[in-house]
């Protein structure tokens, strides 16, 4: 998918009207998508007004509602104690509108237009990470990758609306990727996209390529597969392959702190880079050094 073919995300909410079951919000310059690729609840044609229990709606056995809300991937906790407070969450077709309610697990959770137009006007982000800046909070003398996140570092075509600085409000990294690696880095508003990417029970791969310089032979590749530990727990089962005499592939369900660096050095390798250059069914492709884009309608994770 080129980056002038696909119609990119629009500025901030305010400026037109949520768009229909599309993910798309208008705002000043354009239109922009929200997260792609989640789906959403469709909200109820003529929610009921009443509240109090509902068929759904159960005692201290139950499950609160904000936690089935995140685990169904409607929105994240934060937004669901907000939701529930505004009478945004709908229980088997009764409005709810007390924090700490409880549900059966089975029950039927919809949301409230509103809380669909506010999650469509979310923007998330991709940026081509240059070594030396880092994902998350900035340490001493260290340079936040959002810095980037710029007018004059965004990949534009005609059809993708300018950069806004309230694309900055509440923009998060979704994963890390150490200071001295580059490549892909997501960076969202969206706590459901954050979930896909980083929750618990996230199965999104992410690929990367890795130059090394030491002797692995087939045991030591064995073992980068299946079979190393670190900080006392196993890890995941990974694809590893060699690319060519000096540069592995590598394939993880997970994230670690310098997980790739550390698995290197417990096979006698040392990592002279490394580059991320998927996540999930999202590629860095030709996205230059330095620079960003919005996720296009349409891409999912």
């Amino acid at each position: 998918m080129s980056d002038g073919q696909r119609r990119g995300p629009a500025p901030p909410p305010g400026g037109g009207r949520a768009g229909g079951r599309k993910l798309v919000a208008g705002v000043a310059g354009g239109k922009r998508p929200g997260p792609a690729g989640l789906q959403q609840t469709p909200a109820l044609a003529r929610p009921s007004a009443l509240t109090g229990a509902a068929a759904g709606v159960t005692g201290p056995g139950g499950v609160r509602i904000s936690k089935l809300l995140a685990e169904r991937g409607l929105c994240s906790r934060r937004d669901a104690d907000e939701y529930i407070a505004r009478g945004w969450v709908f229980v088997d077709g009764r409005r709810i509108s007390e924090l700490g309610t409880r549900a059966d697990p089975g029950a039927a959770i919809t949301l409230d237009r509103q809380a669909q137009a506010k999650q469509q006007s979310r923007l998330t982000i991709l940026l081509h990470k240059p070594v030396g800046y880092v994902s998350g909070q900035p340490e001493p003398g260290c340079t936040p990758a959002a810095s980037l996140i710029r007018a004059d570092t965004q990949v534009r075509t005609p059809d993708t609306p300018a950069f806004h600085p309230s694309c900055l409000h509440g923009l998060a990294p979704a994963g890390r990727l150490d200071i001295d690696s580059t490549g892909l880095l997501i960076l969202t508003q969206d706590g459901r996209v954050a979930r896909q990417l980083i929750g618990e029970d996230s199965m999104i791969d992410k690929e990367y390529l890795v130059r090394v310089v030491g002797h692995l032979d087939d045991k030591g590749l064995a073992l980068l597969r299946h079979g190393l530990s670190l900080d006392d727990r196993k890890l995941k089962r990974a694809r590893v392959e060699w690319l060519n005499d000096d540069q592995l592939r590598f394939v993880l369900l997970e994230g670690r702190k310098r997980q790739i660096r550390r698995m290197c050095e417990l096979v006698g390798l040392r990592v002279t880079g490394l580059k991320r250059v998927r996540i999930g069914a999202v590629r860095l492709a030709d996205l230059p050094l330095g620079q960003w884009r919005f996720l296009r309608p349409g891409e999912t994770f």
